[in-house]
Order: C-alpha cells, then structure tokens, then sequence
C-alpha cells in the first residue's frame, strides 16, 4: 500500500518529521520492504507495480535459496536421527587421511537385534530404538566428533586427537547408559555391539582403520549375540505373559488341556514336551499387535483383521532368532490354519496341518468359548462342545474332535 503523508496519516508510528510519503510491499511470508521519500506523494501506481514486481523475484531468489540450504543439509544428515551420513563420514575421512589431527580414533557401533524388533512389533518401534541410542551418542560424544548413521542400524564415529584409552572410556561410557537405559525402561532392551580402532598417521589410512573397526565390532556382535537374542526373546516372553495375564490365564489352561489331548491321541514324548512348550508360546507373535486391536470390545473391522493375521508369521520370526524356541517356530507359524483349508497364513488343510496344532486348534477355540473375552461373553461348557462339534471336519480335525469331547466328559479343566 501507499501513504502520501505519513506525518497526517492517522496511526502510523513517526520517527521523525523528515520522510512523508511511504510504500509497502509484502515480500511472501519472509517479510515486508518498505521506502520512504522526504517529498509527498512520491509514489504512485507505477512505483507500486514495479515495486510488486521486483519483490516477487526476490520472494522466488529467497525460497531457491532456503531450498537449496536444506537439500544441501538433507544431503549431508540422516533423514530419521539427523546424524550425519554415511556420505558426510567418508568425505570426512578423505579430508582427514594425512592431516595434522591425529591420532583419530573411529567407533564403529550396531545396534543388536534390530530385524527381529522391526519384524515383531513394527518399523516404529525400531526408529525408537535408533533415536534413543542417537541421543546416547550425542550426550557421550563431543561437538568436534563426527557421529554418523551408515544405514540401518549402523552407526560411525570419528574422533581427531584422541588415543585409543581415552576412545575406550567414552565407548564405557556409552555401555553404560544404554545399560541404565534397560533399567529405566520397559519393553525390548537396547544392546549394542561397539569396536574401536585407532591411526597415528603412520601408514595406517583411516578407511584401514574404519575396516578393523567394523572387525572388531563383528567379533563383539558374534560374542554376543546368542545371548542378545535371548535376552531380546526372553523381554518378548514377558510381555507376552503380561497380555495373558489380562487374558485371565489363557496360555496356562491351554496348556494343561494340549498335553491331556495329545497324550490321548498317541504323541510321543518329544511331541507332548513341544506341545506344552508350543501352547505356551502359541501367540508370542502378538506381543507386536497393537493392544487396541488386541483387547478391542468390538468385533475388529477389515484393517484391523489384517493385522490381527499378522501374528503367526511375528511369531514364527521370534522363534526361529531363539534356540529355546526354534523346535517349535513351524507349529507357531501354522497354528491358525483349518481343516478345510480356509485358515491362515499358508492356507494348508487335513493331515498336512501338523497335528500338534491341529490338537491347539480345538482346546483354543473351547477355552476362548468358555471364558469372558474383550469381544465376547462366556459360554456354557455345553454350548461351547456343541459348536465344536458342529464345526468337526470344517474348522476341526474330526478324529480330535472326538477324543477331546471324551476328554471333557472326565477331566475337569
């Protein structure tokens, strides 16, 4: 807008008595370019249009230039931790290699377990893992040490003057807030696998030293990493025993019905030991179902049911990653298949089903029938033979079907 005076223009706020007319042209949302002149009416709707015009261009150079800057910084930094990359990191090897900052030291840093978090209980869940362990690093390292994120759960850092004790007490350091870390916090640990290596210039490339490095790093992950695993394994356990406690005990009954049923249907041994073992674990895969979909009223709409499905093949994931519970990871991943073939994930029907959860199929569907569930009301024991009865050859091996309405005539469960 124009002002022909702005010593009689009402409201405008007056510095001095010398400028009279002024011009004001918004510049986008950066801000607002103004001009001033000492003669009155100076501007008119020419020097308005021309004005207009020339901060329109400035507005585009401006925005190209913010543009530019956090392209240049997306390109240089880790889009989820905002670390620097792998590619900031190995530009700063090159610049580094013969330099006068030695000796440097590099850390080369994975965090342990990882897959199996992202498969069990989702991407999100593993990004907070990399967060937390992200804002470990910075806390632990200094400003001029080059922290970076290579790639999945990958992480670098470069230290210019710094020998390898003093390296190896900053990684301490780390070990042990990642250690009150897991103490602080419920749910899967984080565990990290570390390996330091140091140049003193002396032909010894940094990319060499970055290579042993990651030796190191391998040999501490190899060394740990059963251990992790059933540690990792075992947090799941937990919580999947906490989901059933609210459940009202489900794994526990299921397992005492399991082993009565497959002890009459002629299982040896080995098969009952897995049995027990298999109907305990059955639904280890829900540990990463969200429990709003999990202890939902309601019946479960179409998205919902697809996650729902999702649950064999978690499990089957957690189980194969544990050699306590690697026996049972196909019982696992088929326990909720049918006898006709309708049942889910591989869609597999009759003998083909494994009978040990062929056996799950039917105590499952009684005990769920015969205790309150987020989505249902208790039935009678009668009722609930009925229906698996009813469902015999379609949902249910017929044979079993038999045998545990036998067993449920004489044992009280």
């Amino acid at each position: 807008y124009m002002i022909d005076d702005i010593q009689e223009f009402p409201g405008t706020l007056k510095s001095n008595d010398i400028y009279r007319a002024g011009l004001s042209v918004p510049v986008g949302d950066v801000g607002v370019f103004q001009a001033m002149s000492a003669n009155r009416s100076k501007f008119g709707q020419q020097e308005l249009r021309l004005t207009e015009l020339l901060m329109s261009h400035v507005r585009e150079a401006i925005v190209r230039i913010e543009t530019e800057k956090r392209m240049n910084y997306m390109s240089l930094h880790d889009g989820l931790t905002d670390l620097y990359n792998r590619f900031y990191f190995e530009e700063e090897l090159i610049r580094l290699e013969g330099s006068r900052f030695y000796p440097i030291s590099i850390v080369s840093a994975d965090v342990d377990g990882l897959k199996l978090i992202n498969d069990t209980m989702g991407h999100a869940r593993g990004d907070q893992i990399l967060l937390e362990f992200s804002r470990i690093l910075r806390s632990c390292f200094r400003k001029t040490d080059i922290i970076a994120r290579f790639g999945g759960d990958e992480f670098a850092v470069i230290l210019i003057r710094t020998d390898e004790a003093t390296t190896e007490k900053i990684a301490s350091r780390v070990r042990e807030i990642v250690g009150k870390f897991n103490r602080d916090h419920i749910g899967p640990p984080l565990s990290v696998s570390m390996g330091i290596a140091t140049s003193k210039g002396q032909g010894q490339s940094l990319v060499e030293t970055l290579r042993h490095a990651d030796d190191l790093m391998y040999r501490d992950k190899l060394y740990r990493s059963s251990s992790v695993r059933s540690q990792m394994v075992n947090t799941l356990l937990v919580t999947l025993a906490e989901k059933d406690q609210i459940s009202g005990g489900h794994a526990k009954r299921l397992q005492r019905m399991c082993f009565e049923l497959g002890r009459r249907a002629g299982l040896s041994s080995r098969q009952l030991s897995d049995l027990a073992l298999f109907a305990q674990v059955h639904d280890l895969g829900k540990v990463g179902i969200p429990d709003r979909i999990l202890f939902k009223p309601g019946p479960l709409d179409d998205d919902e049911w697809k996650v729902m499905k999702l649950h064999p093949e978690k499990g089957y994931r957690i189980a194969v990653s544990s050699p306590d519970l690697s026996s049972v990871a196909d019982l696992i991943l088929r326990h909720h298949e049918r006898w006709d073939g309708e049942g889910y994930p591989l869609g597999i029907k009759g003998d083909k089903i494994p009978v040990e959860c062929r056996i799950l199929s039917v105590v499952d569907a009684f005990d769920a029938m015969t205790n309150d569930r987020p989505y249902s009301k208790a039935r009678n024991r009668q009722e609930a033979i009925d229906e698996i009865k009813r469902c015999s050859g379609t949902q249910f091996d017929p044979e079993l079907v038999i045998k545990f309405r036998e067993m449920i005539e004489i044992e009280s469960f």
